[in-house]
């Protein structure tokens, strides 16, 4: 009986966590769409989001691509070339690079540079009492620190997302050709990438680009403006927040191709 209450107490957590993360995205898109929640202060925080989290990680990204590129595009010309399945290697970059390999890669990188970076700073300012200096001088915390970093969070995955798609690509085929592989011309080689791409390709890719991103900026934001200690539970609420981040990860990925390839 008590494995089973234990059993229970999880998923009523779990059920629990899953509805506030539920209320704060839908709370956060309501005002997303409203004007008046955009003043010069909130598009300054938006604006130092997206040079932290896509210009600044853009040279690490790019870095990563070339090396998942020259691994997966070569490795899939010479394999499918000694097959005699040269027509397939277009689909085959677009199952792995595409539908899964870029979207996830981003994602782990941003989770592991911007979202641990977003939960200890905002349970930072909890501590310190900053938030409640916001609050009581009229400013919505909700608005003012966890939307432009939801919004800047989502738009920069999707941002890294496609360079590392196109870095991928292009370093793979032009790694292949120094090596001497048959990698045939430049746009034979883009239209069997293109022509394995359908309008699912494209929707697959901004909902795992912009529904991950967002949910974490969200969950570590929720993590780090739930600390009521002191500085010392800042590194815990950071690893929950980066636990629960790839978990909803693993879970949007999971969904959005059951709903997209199935």
């Amino acid at each position: 009986m008590n494995r089973l209450a234990r059993i229970g107490a999880a998923t009523r957590e779990g059920w629990h966590r899953s509805l506030r993360l539920a209320a704060l995205s839908a709370g956060l898109l309501g005002l997303a769409v409203r004007r008046s929640r955009w003043p010069r202060t909130t598009r300054n925080v938006l604006a130092r989001q997206l040079l932290f989290t896509g210009v600044f990680a853009a040279r690490f990204i790019g870095i990563v691509a070339v090396a998942v590129g020259l691994t997966v595009v070569l490795q899939a010309k010479v394999w499918l070339a000694h097959a005699g399945q040269s027509a397939l290697v277009g689909p085959l970059l677009v199952a792995a690079i595409v539908r899964e390999l870029g979207p996830l890669l981003v994602n782990f990188i941003v989770i592991g540079r911007s979202g641990t970076a977003i939960a200890a700073e905002l349970a930072s300012m909890r501590v310190a009492g900053e938030v409640s200096v916001l609050d009581a001088q009229g400013l919505d915390p909700m608005a003012y620190l966890v939307l432009p970093r939801a919004v800047g969070s989502a738009l920069s995955v999707l941002c890294l997302t496609v360079l590392f798609i196109a870095l991928s690509l292009a370093s793979g085929f032009l790694g292949g050709w120094l090596l001497g592989a048959q990698m045939g011309p430049v746009g034979a080689f883009l239209d069997s990438v293109f022509g394995a791409m359908n309008p699912a390709d494209v929707l697959n890719l901004l909902a795992k680009s912009l529904a991950p991103g967002w949910l974490m900026a969200v969950i570590c934001a929720d993590e780090g403006l739930s600390v009521r200690g002191s500085l010392t539970d800042v590194p815990q609420a950071a690893s929950r927040a980066v636990t629960r981040s790839v978990a909803a990860l693993f879970i949007v990925s999971a969904f959005v191709s059951i709903l997209t390839y199935l």
